[in-house]
C-alpha cells in the first residue's frame, strides 16, 4: 500500500539552499565550532526530505514509494526523486524490488536485534579510542553537539533532536580515528534511522535516552574509557528495550 502524508508548504527548492540539520551521514552542518553551514544540491536535498520522511515513520516500512504522488509534494520532477531513492537504497533503507519498484525496508525483530549488537560492539571499541586519542577542542566539539541537542529536547523538537543525536553517536566514532570503524558504523547507522527514532517515543523514553546521553558527555569528558564504553552499550541495549512493542 502506497503511504505518504502531504507535506504542506514545505516544497524543495532547486537552488540546493541553506541547512543547519545534521548531514546525512550524521556530521553536524550547522554554524557551530565544528564547522560552515554547507550548501546542498537539490539531490542532497530531496534524499534529505525522503530519508526524514522514512525516519519518522510518514513513509512506513513495506509501503511502495508512488514517486508521482512524491513528487508533487516534494516539488520537483522524477528525475531527482529517482536519483535520491537509489542513495536512500544504497543505505540500506529503500529496496529496489522486481514489479513493485521502490519499497520502504521493513526489518523485523531478528534484523534489529543484529544490527544493534553490530552498533554496540563498533561504538564501545569507538568510545575507548576516543578516550584515549581524541584532543581536548574534539571532546569540546561532542560537547557542543550535546548543548544544541539539549536545547532540542526542551523545545521537544523531536526530529532535530534526533539528527544532533545521531551527529553526537558519529562523532564519537570519528574521534576513534579509525576509517574502518567509521565506514562500518555509518553504513549500519544510516539504515537503524528509524528503529531509533521511535526508541524516543513517550517521555519516559526520551528521558532514559537523554540521561544516557548526559553519562556519555561526561564520561568522554573524563577520558574514561570504560565508562563510555559501559554506558554506550547500555544505550543500545535498552534501545532494543525501547522498541520491543513497536516491532
Amino acid at each position: 500500500m502506497d503511504q505518504i502524508e502531504t507535506l504542506g508548504d514545505r516544497p524543495v527548492e532547486g537552488n540546493g539552499g541553506n541547512s543547519a540539520e545534521a548531514s546525512p551521514g550524521g556530521a553536524a552542518t550547522a554554524a557551530t565550532p565544528l564547522g560552515p553551514i554547507v550548501r546542498r544540491t537539490l539531490h542532497d536535498e530531496v534524499a534529505s526530505r525522503v530519508r526524514d520522511l522514512i525516519t519518522e515513520g510518514r513513509l512506513a516500512g513495506g509501503s511502495r514509494i508512488n514517486e508521482v504522488a512524491l513528487g508533487l509534494q516534494l516539488g520537483v520532477s522524477r528525475t531527482p526523486l529517482r536519483e535520491a531513492i537509489k542513495t536512500l537504497a544504497g543505505e540500506g533503507l529503500v529496496e529496489l524490488v522486481p514489479a513493485r519498484g521502490a519499497v520502504v525496508r521493513h526489518f523485523t525483530r531478528k534484523d534489529v536485534a543484529d544490527n544493534l549488537a553490530v552498533l554496540k560492539a563498533l561504538e564501545t571499541l569507538a568510545g575507548r579510542l576516543a578516550c584515549r586519542d581524541a584532543s581536548a577542542e574534539e571532546i569540546a566539539s561532542v560537547e557542543a553537539l550535546h548543548a544544541a541537542m539539549m536545547e532540542r529536547y526542551a523545545a521537544r523538537d523531536r526530529l532535530s533532536y534526533f539528527k544532533l543525536n545521531q551527529a553526537i553517536h558519529t562523532a564519537i566514532v570519528t574521534l576513534s580515528g579509525n576509517a574502518a570503524l567509521r565506514w562500518a558504523h555509518e553504513a549500519i547507522q544510516a539504515r537503524m534511522k528509524r528503529i531509533r527514532f521511535i526508541g524516543n517515543e513517550g517521555p519516559e523514553k526520551w528521558a532514559g535516552a537523554v540521561g544516557e546521553h548526559e553519562e556519555m558527555v561526561e564520561a568522554l569528558r573524563r577520558r574514561d574509557g570504560e565508562a563510555l564504553a559501559e554506558v554506550l552499550a547500555r544505550h543500545l541495549d535498552r534501545t532494543m528495550d525501547r522498541v520491543q512493542d513497536k516491532l
